[in-house]
């Protein structure tokens, strides 16, 4: 059982790793427009897509890479606070650049351009507490996609099914599990992480919507 449980618990851990979640977000958007607003070129998805990809994920992971060839970092979860502040800084560039990519060159929407503000904003805020306080990274990512999903949906007037509600926060629960059972995170950090990424993506619809 305790097997199972690992298998589990880790599974969760790749799967919803930090740097996955910007791609899984456009890919839900672009699903979510095409559906219920109007169908988006495909040569637009495949650029935000890979675009979104390259600098949120394969970027900061091959510069943690390098840092782990150096032996400045142990390995991909990076769960030594130490050893965090170098590979935050590199996952921040890339995102900063992402948010220039959305805007000035996807010229997409603007809500979008702010979840992705403020998914830079989170990296900073992540980085600047794991020097006394090893917040949640992997709930602040999907903290984020939650609240930028809750941006999107309050954009076009849409109001979130149970079945929606259930499904993102059931995903937040077990993620949660899995970094308490595999003792990587305290029940606050774990907390902390999800409340601070919601935080982050969400607010700037608020922002920008009464400006």
């Amino acid at each position: 059982m305790n097997k199972i449980l690992d298998i589990v618990a880790k599974s969760l851990s790749v799967l919803l790793y930090p740097l996955f979640i910007p791609t899984y977000g456009i890919i839900l958007f672009c699903v979510a427009h095409s559906l219920h607003i109007a169908p988006l070129a495909g040569v637009w998805i495949a650029v935000a897509v890979t675009g979104t990809f390259l600098l949120t994920c394969v970027l900061p992971i091959t510069a943690i890479w390098i840092l782990m060839k150096k032996g400045l970092v142990k390995d991909l979860y990076i769960d030594n606070p130490k050893e965090r502040t170098m590979p935050y800084v590199y996952a921040a560039l890339g995102f900063g650049f992402w948010c220039y990519f959305l805007t000035h060159i996807l010229h997409a929407p603007t809500f979008l351009s702010g979840v992705a503000v403020g998914a830079t904003i989170a990296i900073g805020l992540i980085a600047l507490i794991n020097r006394t306080w090893k917040i949640s990274a992997h709930l602040a990512g999907l903290g984020g996609l939650i609240g930028g999903i809750l941006s999107y949906c309050l954009g076009i007037g849409a109001i979130p099914t149970m079945g929606t509600w259930a499904l993102w926060l059931g995903l937040s629960w077990l993620l949660m599990w899995a970094r308490l059972y595999m003792d990587a995170h305290t029940g606050a950090q774990v907390s902390a992480g999800w409340l601070l990424g919601i935080a982050c993506t969400f607010l700037p619809y608020f922002i920008v919507s009464n400006v």
